[in-house]
Formats: structure tokens, C-alpha cells, sequence
């Protein structure tokens, strides 16, 4: 018996519940198909000569067919970017992690994406379980990932990440809280929001991450949220909306980059991260074993890693994958405290946690 008393779900039905409860809305941003075009890539001068060293032109035309969860123009410029280095066109379904599994699995019987890149690791782990990656541990400059993030057998590669915080408007809030436990106080009471797991895989990795770290009690504190009015509301950007209008003030385990691009655009947003810390939630990205265009996969998995492409991360407010580059524009690794989570509980144990969530928020 696990730590809830329950037993362990097959990680395989990640892919299902997932799918399931995720084909009525988009997360991020609005799930859509475009074909890359030869625009010129970001980066220029040496850091471009840098970049064509690393990731070589391995399959000088032909196609990809990428799926993508995350913002919209970073994936955009990273196939554009790609495309004009290799000349391979790329066809690509963008939308939340949970959308994403739900068109794999209706796929199934026939398989189209050749690469994936998801908001949540565990989902990453479940593909790699079901035997569903195909390894590329020779990838370009993978030795420079951090590791727990990635799979050591180059099953998947987390070339970005965000951080899961405290959003709020600045407007409204004077006096941010500083705490998980404060958002659940009479100070906050119908003021919050939270993501829906089963929408958004960064919220889902959050709340299985808090759960790892803090056990059963850990549903103290989500019990208390509701009992104090904090509305479950859709997926990210859903749930960010309506702070950034003011019809509420917190979004409890907000997507940071989000925040950071919002602020910059003259939003009035600002994030907290947690005393008690927070879960920062890697962005895997992994070729299908079902790829009929392999050498064109392994061509985008090098780039993914490129100093020109991890520049296109941080120009979004993303954490970058490589431990050798940092952004100037946001918080690093080293500037947030993190909870000690358990990647592996987190991904045995995400389908039973939405739907607990889930019950619990309806």
C-alpha cells in the first residue's frame, strides 16, 4: 500500500485519463497546425556560427511533424529558426500537454508526430514506460542538460522549464502572501484561482509535486483551498485572465513565464515564489519510436539543444535546459527554493490525484 492507501495506477493510463478529460479546451494557448517557413532564426554574429557547429544539418530537406505544448511564438520561432538552418519543413499541432496526449492516443492506430514537446515531465516518463520514445543519447549537447530533468538513455530531453508560483495583481495586492498555507486565510477567501490539472500538465506537477513532498496532509491544504472559496479555472492562461482584468487577485501555482511576459507587456503582474518552496516543472521533449522521419527528429532534438535555440528559451522567460546558459530577464534555478519532490511518485500517481483534485474542485 502506498503512501494515500491507494494502489498504483499503470503509468500507461496517463495517456488515457489525460486524453479523456482533456479534449474540450486548450491551455496555453489555442491548439492550431501551421507549417514552418525558412525565416531567418534569432541569433546572429558568433553565437549563430556557435549554434550551426552544434546542431549540423543532418537531413537537408524533407519534413517533421511536431507537436507543442507551450507559448505559441517561442514554438514558432524555433521551427522557423530550424527550418532555415536544415531546410526541413515542419508541420505542427501546438496545444496544452493534455491535448497533445489526447490526439496521440485517438493517433494510435496510426501514428502521424515524429517529435513531442510536453509541459510535464511525467507525462514524458509515461511515454518512455509504454515503450513509445525512441533514444537519441549521442543528441548534441545533451551532456549539458540537467539531469534530472532528462533521461540519462536520451528517451527525452527538457530543453525549458518554468516555475510554479504565486501570481498576483499589483494593483490589488500591496502585500503579497509568502506562503501555500497563507492563500487558504480569510485575507485571500474567493479571491484565488488554480489551474485545472486535468488541462494544464505544470499544474498537474505542481500539485502531485507538493503531495510527494508533503504526503497525505499535503490534501490539508487543498482541502482548506476550497473551503476558502479558491475556484479550479480551466488551464493557465484561464486561470491568469482573470487576475490580469482584477476580477480576482492570486493565481495559486501560476505559470511564471507567463507572469513575466504578461509584466513586461505592462500587465499589472508580479510572482512569489514560495519560503517553502515551489516545483519547477521541466519541458521534455522526445522522439516517437513511430517517427517515419527519424534523421529529421534527431536533426530537431539537436537544434532544441543549440546555443541559438536555448537563446529563443530565455527570450521567453523560460528557464533553459542547459545548466551552462542563464536568463537575465527572469529568476534561475538557483534564485528559487524548491520543494523535494519525487519525479517517479509523481508520475505513478497523476491520474489518481486529478481526479481527487478534481472531485474535490467541481
Amino acid at each position: 500500500m502506498d503512501m494515500f492507501g491507494m494502489k498504483s495506477s499503470k503509468k500507461s493510463a496517463t495517456l488515457l485519463l489525460t486524453a479523456v478529460m482533456s479534449l474540450s479546451l486548450f491551455g496555453c494557448s489555442t491548439g492550431n497546425t501551421t507549417t514552418g517557413n525558412a525565416a531567418q532564426p534569432a541569433g546572429e554574429g558568433n553565437a549563430a556560427a556557435a549554434a550551426e557547429a552544434e546542431a549540423p544539418n543532418k537531413a537537408a530537406g524533407g519534413k517533421l511533424v511536431l507537436y507543442s505544448a507551450g507559448p505559441q511564438k517561442l514554438a514558432d520561432n524555433i521551427v522557423n529558426g530550424f527550418t532555415a538552418k536544415t531546410g526541413i519543413e515542419v508541420e505542427m499541432f501546438q496545444g496544452t500537454t493534455g491535448k497533445i496526449l489526447a490526439r496521440m492516443e485517438a493517433e494510435k492506430a496510426n501514428p502521424v508526430a515524429d517529435v513531442v514537446i510536453l509541459a510535464s515531465l511525467p507525462s514524458a516518463q509515461a511515454l518512455k514506460a509504454d515503450g513509445l520514445t525512441l533514444p537519441y543519447p549521442e543528441a548534441a549537447n545533451a551532456d549539458k542538460l540537467n539531469k534530472e530533468w532528462s533521461d540519462a538513455d536520451g528517451n527525452y530531453f527538457s530543453s525549458s522549464a518554468s516555475a510554479l508560483g504565486i501570481v498576483y495583481n499589483s494593483k490589488l495586492v500591496t502585500t503579497p502572501p509568502t506562503s501555500w498555507a497563507e492563500l487558504a486565510t480569510s485575507a485571500w477567501k474567493d479571491k484565488v484561482n488554480i489551474p485545472d490539472p486535468t488541462l494544464s500538465g505544470s499544474a498537474l506537477d505542481f500539485i502531485t509535486g507538493y503531495l510527494s513532498a508533503n504526503g497525505e496532509k499535503g490534501w490539508d491544504l487543498l482541502n482548506a483551498y476550497k473551503a476558502n472559496g479558491v475556484a479550479m479555472a480551466g488551464a493557465n492562461q484561464e486561470a491568469l485572465d482573470p487576475v490580469i482584468t482584477g476580477a480576482k487577485s492570486i493565481v495559486a501555482a501560476g505559470v511564471d513565464y507567463m507572469a513575466y511576459s504578461a509584466k513586461t507587456k505592462g500587465e499589472p503582474l508580479d510572482i512569489v515564489y514560495p519560503e517553502e518552496g515551489t516545483v519547477i516543472s521541466p519541458r521534455p521533449a522526445a522522439i516517437l519510436k513511430s517517427s517515419p522521419n527519424v534523421e529529421n527528429a534527431k536533426a530537431f532534438i539537436d537544434y532544441l539543444l543549440s546555443d541559438e535555440a536555448q537563446k529563443l528559451v530565455t527570450d521567453a522567460y523560460l528557464i533553459p535546459g542547459r545548466e551552462d546558459i542563464e536568463a537575465t530577464n527572469r529568476a534561475n534555478v538557483k534564485d528559487i527554493p524548491q520543494l523535494k519532490v519525487d519525479w517517479n511518485w509523481m508520475s505513478e500517481h497523476g491520474d489518481e490525484t486529478a481526479a481527487r483534485f478534481s472531485e474535490t474542485f467541481k
